[in-house]
């Protein structure tokens, strides 16, 4: 039998080919869904703290109301700060101040239970580098579900930015759907929302040039990423 016969023999099995990456549509609407998942609770929470108040029954909870609603829109805002750089294609300045790169991410983990260490070095960074930071900076927080640190680190060597994220805590873990959509692998039969996220990241960090990869181990999850200074 030659070679090419035998690659098409039916007796041997067949390997699945595999499944195709999602088109420019698909990739919008998994990203649209997956924050409008995270607006919608702390909005939700305002209204309901807002019907609260207009119920002539429970106004002995008005307090109560008026701290839930401060609070939810307090997240709301963070929120959508932070998704504004990390995900959207804002402003107009290709070098961000890293100060204000802190402020974002410190505004995001007020609303989460790990508690942020920021190490980061270089005075600015550039947009894919900004963006692939706080990108990893989500992904190192919700990794630490009772909480833990998540520990923030950025140098400038060799004309790269060397990005490392260590989040350390009891029950520490990445889905498997992350570290495949790190790797630029499908989302299988999981749920869409934190395998775009991660997908999203690898795009970014491929595009720039860069990479990105991902570790889970006991107790740490380890995120570290490379993109070119110019």
């Amino acid at each position: 039998m030659t070679q090419a016969a035998a690659a098409f023999d039916p007796s041997e099995p067949q390997q699945p080919a595999p499944p195709a990456p999602p088109t420019a549509v698909e990739l919008g609407a998994m990203l649209s869904a997956r924050l409008c998942h995270d607006f919608m609770s702390p909005a939700s929470a305002i209204v309901s703290g807002l019907d609260l108040i207009d119920d002539p029954t429970t106004q002995d909870m008005r307090e109560d109301a008026m701290r839930l609603i401060a609070q939810s829109a307090a997240k709301l805002t963070d929120l959508l700060q932070f998704n504004r750089i990390a995900f959207g294609a804002s402003a107009a300045a290709d070098t961000f101040d890293v100060r204000d790169l802190e402020k974002l991410t410190r505004g995001l983990f007020a609303h989460m239970r790990a508690e942020l260490d920021w190490q980061v070095e270089p005075a600015g960074l550039n947009k894919p580098a900004a963006r692939i930071l706080l990108n990893l900076a989500q992904i190192g927080g919700e990794a630490l579900p009772t909480g833990g640190t998540t520990r923030i680190r950025v140098v400038e060597a060799e004309g790269r930015y060397a990005i490392s994220i260590d989040s350390k805590g009891p029950r520490a873990r990445l889905r498997p759907e992350v570290l495949s959509g790190i790797a630029g692998g499908p989302r299988g039969e999981a749920m869409g929302g934190h395998w775009v996220q991660a997908y999203y990241l690898h795009l970014i960090a491929k595009a720039a040039g860069g990479q990105v990869a991902a570790e889970s181990g006991e107790e740490t999850v380890t995120l570290a990423a490379w993109a070119p200074v110019g």
